[in-house]
Parts: C-alpha cells; structure tokens; sequence
C-alpha cells in the first residue's frame, strides 16, 4: 500500500527533542534507516520502508508528522514538491464554460492551476528531476499531453488571477492604470473600468489600494488579456456581495466564448459559476486528489455528504447539513443589549444607524455593500470608535471584538497569545477543536498563513469572557468547511447561552446559516452609509436580496442556498411574488 510521510518543518524541534521519532521507530531499532537525518538536522521518513505503524506520530512532541496509508488505486501522483511533502494526484482539464475546483485548503487546488497554467512541470513523485514537457508528455493521457503539446507550442495561451493578490505591489510598481494598459490586449480597458469599479482607485499607486480594490484590478488585468484559458484563483476574497455577483457575470459571458476556471470558497458564488465542477479531497497540507470531472449540483452535493459516488470514495466521515431555516420564526428570548441612534462623520463619508437591540442567545448577521459602514458599527460598540457625540456607552456589557484585518504579533506564538488570558472554558475547548488550531499552537503568529491567523484569532475572540461577541468577516481565507464549521460553532456557543454576537459577513451561505436576525447597510448617498434596525432573517434578507436583484432557493438535496438564474422561470416568479429570499408556495 503506498505510503505518505510528512513532516511539518516549521514546527520540527530537530535535535532538541533527540529525535524522538528515530528512537521510536521500529525499523530503525531493526537496523534499517526507515528514518535517518539530512544535512539540516531534520528527520526524514522513508517511505518505501515505513510500515505505518503510527508510533512517532504520537510521540513526537509537537505533532509534526502524518502518516498516510494511500489506497492503491491512487497510482502515481502527477506532482510532488520535494521529500516528505505535498503531492498532487490526478490532473484535471479545462471545460468549455466554467470549470470550478471544490475542496478544503491546502488540498492541491492552486497547485493544479500552476500545473495547468504551466507553472509547475508535472514530475510524477521524482521532484530531484528536473522535467521537461517533453518528458512529461509521454506519461500523460491522450487528453492531457494535447494540453500540454499545445502548451508547450504555444498553441494554448493562458492567463491567470493568482490567489494572493497581496503579493502584485512587489511584482509591479505603478498606479492601477498602467497595470490595466500593461494587461490590455483585449482592448477593454473602458469596459473593464466600469465593469470592475475601478473608476474611483485608476490614479492610485498599486501598493496604495485596499484589498478589495487590489482584487478588481487583477481579476480585471486578467479579464483583458488575451487568452485561450482564463484561471481565476479565489475571486471573491475582499469582494462585498454585489461586486461577487458583478464579478461572477463577468467570468459567465467571458465563459461564452473561452474556457474559464474557477477556485473560490464562496459556496453561493462557486454554485453561480460553475458549469462543471472537480472535487479535490484529500489531507490538507499532505496529498490531494482530482475527482473525475462532474455536473455542478452533483460535485457540490458529493462534496458536502464527503462521499464520491462514481469513484466510490468516501473522503469524509461526516456529511454536512444544512438548516432550512428559510421561514424559522425569531429567536424568542430578552433583549441583552440596547443601542442608541448612532452617527459618526468622517472626512469624506458620513455614517448613521437606526437605534436597535440584539436578544439573549441571537446571532446578528450584518450585510450590505463595502464602505456603507458596516466596520464602523461595530467598532463604535466595541469601543473602537467614537460617535459624533461622543463615546457610545452599552453600560456594563463586556465586549469582545474580532477585527475585520487580522496582524501578527512578530515573536508571540499561538500558545503564548491565549496563556494569561480568562478565557471561558468552554467556548475555548469547542471552538479549539472545531477550528481546528491545535497544531498551531507553536506555531509564531507571524508564520501563519491568512487562513491560519484568521482562525487563531476567531478561537481568540469567541473564547473570551464577554457578554457581545463581534466578528467583522470572520470568513476570509477560510474554505467552504471551515465556514460552515464556524456557523454550527457560532449558533451553537451563542444560543445555548445567555450571550449575543453581531457577525459581518459578504458569504451569503454563511450569513444565512449562523443568522438568528439580519441587519442591512445600505448607500443613501454618495459617500453615507446608514445601518437598518435587525429584522427578520426572512424580511431582512429579502430586502437585502431585491437590491442586489437576486434570488435564492433551497437546493432539493443537500437544502444549500442556491443563487436562481437571472431570468429563469424561478427566478421571474419569486421576483413577481416579491419573495427574494427563497419561496414557499401555499
């Protein structure tokens, strides 16, 4: 049976521990060098003579090794990146229409897209090679080496949207306008501006902008060019819902004409897009498998009950559900908290809210449009911010207060943030654990991906001993099951208690499921924001829903919101009954 080794180089003790794991090892007490020591000081498993018995994965001291027992059928893996790390199994192609990858982070979706974007050269496990595509060719199936023939003979063009836009301000200098001349080979760049909205940021240097100003200007630099194959990597990031929806019309009537693919955890946008989908499962950060190419309802729905039906796979012991919680009636309960009429001027935008209250056990979800207000609001009840009159006083409730930009402390690690700190027991033990942070807890802030840091830091919050629990987009970075698993975790925590959270989201699937009420910003003006009382999930939503002019429904299967058809027959008859916010015949 193939066997994966991993070792986790950044939480490895190395020599202080004694190396624990060749001490232990059953092999090497025999004589063989099931595991030896390179020439820097860390350990290295082989695998060939690994028997998978599992001890120095326990006893290592810090948790660093996995050890995977593969199936046989998963063959030859397409790419591995070095000794002992993450490889990738199956390849899959681009479609006509939309293509998206679905799957956990850390599971090989971007690797895939590097592999396809030519990137990366495919080196089937031996990564001390250095391959050519006329090496890799012959290897391939009839499909994948046409790809890569016509890829390599530059038949096939290809663009691609990269997944951490923070990076471009060190690959380019200049202002946002000349990167979309530099990128215009379409020759779209007026319709790319208003198409984008970035009519506002064309004068600004490119190491200036917001994150969300970053992203439209490289998903439309990628938009321009002149492509066979367009590959948009993690589109939404930084987005609000209507510029998610802008930007998913987009990529649909450039999938008209071109093939397109896609990589988002935004599950409503992804369901949106994709015409096909391939499930990626696997273990994060170990190995990644390709499923074979499927419909859109079908790979979603196997990808949320963890089981693959053509492949007879199950990747996941537990299937994840959703509440049809649609025409759920409030939340009785007292109110907790009470805030006055709040207004808060600044230089260039002007913000209001209507006076509210939040209820015991209540989660709160907060929606609208970037820049109407929505971070104000809860930095004014956090204390964060102060209102034209002055402080805003909720008296003696305690506040904790999840920021919508999380920054790493440099030299503290995830242990040392949480030890000294009163934290309740048992919101830190479920949240510890459904997060998933264990492994990190080593780990220095500062060498956390965004993922990891925005997870530390939602335990972090939820785990403090408040009366109101503010979490300001608590789904960035996060994938599609982590989101969910933040939702049950929230709901849970708060209405089995007699404390309440406000949540600022632009994840329409999570704000849906972690709401108990919703509160909706909207744009009165120009530069003004103003912030509605909490409504109803139901009149909330719907009212949200009719601006962006969208409608939803429950998917027949799995109950997961679904984003209608702009025009379909479903689409027309929720809009004409005035029920955007899914639709219940009598």
């Amino acid at each position: 049976m193939p066997r994966i080794a991993i070792i986790d180089r950044e939480l490895c003790l190395k020599e202080k521990c004694g190396y624990v794991c060749q001490k232990v090892c059953p092999g090497v007490l025999m004589g063989d060098d099931t595991v030896s020591v390179d020439k820097d000081g860390f350990p290295v498993i082989s695998e060939k003579l690994c028997t998978g018995c599992g001890i120095c994965p326990k006893k290592c001291p810090v948790d660093c090794i996995t050890i995977i027992n593969l199936a046989s059928e998963a063959g030859t893996p397409v790419y591995q990146y070095g000794v002992n790390e993450f490889r990738q199994y199956g390849l899959p192609l681009p479609q006509k229409g939309v293509t998206g990858f679905i799957g956990k982070n850390g599971i090989g979706k971007t690797t895939a897209l590097r592999i396809l974007a030519g990137g990366l050269v495919p080196n089937f496990g031996q990564h001390q090679k250095k391959w050519e595509i006329a090496d890799v060719i012959p290897k391939l199936d009839k499909l994948q080496a046409a790809y890569f023939k016509d890829l390599s003979q530059k038949k096939l063009k290809v663009a691609l949207k990269p997944q951490n836009v923070d990076r471009i301000p060190a690959a380019f200098k200049g202002r946002v306008k000349e990167l979309l001349v530099k990128s215009d080979e379409r020759k779209k760049m007026d319709e790319a501006i208003g198409l984008f909205s970035l009519g506002d940021c064309l004068g600004k240097d490119v190491n200036e902008i917001s994150g969300g100003e970053l992203q439209r200007a490289a998903i439309a630099a990628c938009w321009m060019r002149e492509a066979d194959i367009y590959y948009f990597d993690e589109p939404a990031s930084y987005l609000d819902i209507e510029q998610r929806l802008k930007v998913g019309k987009a990529l649909k009537e450039l999938a008209e004409t071109k093939k397109v693919i896609v990589v988002e955890h935004d599950l409503a946008l992804f369901d949106y897009l994709s015409d096909y989908v391939y499930v990626f499962y696997g273990q994060e950060n170990a190995y990644g498998i390709a499923s074979g190419l499927k419909n859109t309802r079908s790979g979603i729905n196997e990808y949320l009950a963890g089981f693959l039906r053509e492949e007879n796979v199950r990747f996941r012991d537990n299937e994840i559900k959703f509440q049809d919680s649609a025409f759920m009636g409030e939340r009785p309960g007292d109110v907790k908290i009470t805030y006055p009429a709040l207004a808060r001027t600044f230089l260039g935008f002007k913000f209001s809210a209507e006076p509210g209250s939040i209820r015991k056990g209540e989660v709160v979800g907060i929606v609208g449009p970037n820049a109407t207000g929505k971070t104000v609001f809860v930095k004014m009840l956090a204390g964060a911010e102060r209102g034209d009159d002055g402080e805003i006083s909720l008296g003696k409730v305690k506040v904790s207060y999840k920021p919508q930009y999380v920054k790493a402390v440099e030299g503290m690690t995830v242990r040392q943030l949480y030890e000294g700190q009163k934290l309740n027991a048992m919101f830190f033990d479920e949240a510890h654990r459904k997060l998933n942070v264990a492994s990190l807890m080593d780990k220095g802030l500062d060498q956390l991906s965004g993922g990891e840091l925005q997870r530390v830091a939602i335990v972090f919050a939820l785990s403090q001993d408040a009366d109101l629990y503010l979490l300001d987009e608590p789904s960035a970075y996060l994938d599609v099951e982590q989101r969910l698993h933040l939702a049950a975790l929230v709901q849970r925590l708060i209405s089995s208690s007699d404390k309440a959270a406000f949540v600022v989201d632009h994840d329409l699937v999570l704000v849906d499921e972690i709401s108990s009420r919703i509160m909706v910003f909207d744009k009165t003006g120009a530069a003004e924001g103003h912030a509605h009382a909490p409504a109803s999930k139901k009149d909330g939503l719907n009212k949200f829903l009719k601006k962006m002019d969208v409608t939803l429904r429950r998917d027949m299967d799995s109950k997961r919101p679904r984003i209608n058809k702009a025009g379909s027959a479903l689409d027309r008859e929720q809009k004409a009954a005035g029920e955007y916010y899914y639709y219940k015949k009598e």
